[in-house]
Formats: C-alpha cells, structure tokens, sequence
C-alpha cells in the first residue's frame, strides 16, 4: 500500500505520457530544423546527429525531474538540474569530433557551437519550457542562416587585398615562425599555407590577406620583416617579383 502510494504520488507530479512525449517532439523539432540547416550546407554534423543531441538532453531533463519528485517523497534532497549540466559539459566532446583542421584553417566550429546550443534546446524543452525551447531554435536558426549572409557581405573577398606569395628559405621552422608571429603582429590572415624541400632549402607558399586599414603600411612592415630575416632567400607573388635576396 506504501509504494502505491507513492507511485500514484509520483505519477500525478511528475510528467504524464502526453507531456512527456509533448516535450520529445519540442526537443526533435527544434533538432530538426537546426540540424536541417547544418545539412544543407553540408557540414559535419546534420539533421539525424542535433535530433539525437536534442532528443538526448531532453530524456536527461525529464529523468532529472522523475528521479527529483521520486526521491524527495523518500524525505531525501536532490536537484533536478545535475543531470542536465552534465549534458552541457559532456555535449562538448562531440562537439570537438566536429572541429578539423586544414592547414592554417580550423573548420567546424559553427557546428559544434549548434551541437551546444541544441542540447541546451533540448534541456528547456525537457523540463516543459516550450516558449523558451521554440523560440531559441528561431533566434540560433537566424544566427546560422541571417548572421552568415550578413557575415559574408562584410567578408567580401572584394572588400580585402589577398595574394599568393612563394618564399624560398634555408630554414623552414624559423620562416613559419616569423610568417605566423608577424602576420598575427599585422592583422593579416594566412591560409593554405604549403612547404616543400627544394634543392639548397625550402619553398614556401602562403595566401596572404591584409583586409583594410592602413594596409600599405602593414603589408611593407610584414614583407620587410620576412624580407630581412636571415633564412630568406627570395619572395615573391604569382605575378610580379616582391623582392629577391640573394
């Protein structure tokens, strides 16, 4: 008679089966229409991966709340809430599964950001915060989709000043270190940065991109820096010598 009691106690405070699966389909909407947009521009981590992600936290949420109702008749304390900050800590390795990179690249963090962010979706959505839930999936949908045409006009490549360089040098690891500290010195971002061994030292190609601003005197203090280091034996871009030191 004990345990009926407290099982017909349970069943009236804690979410029925409507509720429950209410909340699951919250959870896999919001999942779904995330990772939709993540699919269609072919990132590593789509649809079926943030439903899961979302659908997970959400039965964590929920378990979090039974196990709180069940165990506080019992007289004792605990809080419904710690299963659900172990999701937000633990979603942070499959997030870093996303993450590659590509020489001077790092691709994947807008992924793995979404993966966070739909687990937390899920978290609302499990603990019956439907609004919350519904429109945080609006606001992080227009963050990936609004933001990053927004974030491309600003990027045009038209709007920077980039070229490919080729150095050659006698010492490969000094020239990386003296491209990577100085570039990072002048604001300017190097990619697809490649290395081969060539007959008496190295040959070394970079895409160098120097935005705005002030870009004349950046640009020479960044050359005359590599320009004067020991190692360097010639530069120049795919369309007219830099400068040779020889």
């Amino acid at each position: 008679m004990f345990w009926k009691e407290i099982w017909n106690s349970i069943m009236s405070t804690t979410p029925g089966l409507w509720e429950i699966c209410l909340r699951l389909a919250c959870a896999m909407l919001v999942g779904l229409v995330i990772g939709t947009e993540r699919e269609y521009t072919h990132r590593p981590a789509g649809m079926r991966t943030h439903i899961l992600v979302a659908l997970g936290a959400c039965v964590v949420s929920i378990t979090g709340e039974i196990i709180f109702h069940h165990y506080s008749l019992l007289g004792s304390t605990a809080d419904p809430a710690r299963l659900s900050a172990q999701v937000i800590t633990g979603v942070g390795f499959l997030g870093a599964g996303t993450i590659m990179r590509e020489g001077a690249t790092v691709k994947g963090l807008t992924t793995a950001a979404s993966l966070w962010a739909v687990a937390c979706l899920g978290i609302a959505a499990g603990f019956g915060y439907y609004a919350l839930a519904v429109f945080g999936m609006v606001f992080i949908l227009i963050t990936l989709t609004l933001f990053e045409w927004l974030q491309k006009v600003l990027m045009n490549p038209a709007n920077k000043r980039s070229a490919t360089y080729i150095l050659e040098t006698t010492d490969i690891s000094a020239t990386l270190s003296t491209i990577n500290e100085k570039a990072s010195a002048e604001r300017i971002a190097i990619r697809n940065m490649m290395a081969e061994a060539i007959e008496g030292g190295y040959k070394v190609s970079f895409n160098a991109e120097f935005g705005s601003g002030k870009l004349k005197n950046r640009r020479v203090r960044f050359f005359n820096a590599i320009i004067a280091a020991p190692e360097t034996k010639s530069l120049h871009n795919a369309d007219e010598e830099v400068q040779s030191v020889l």
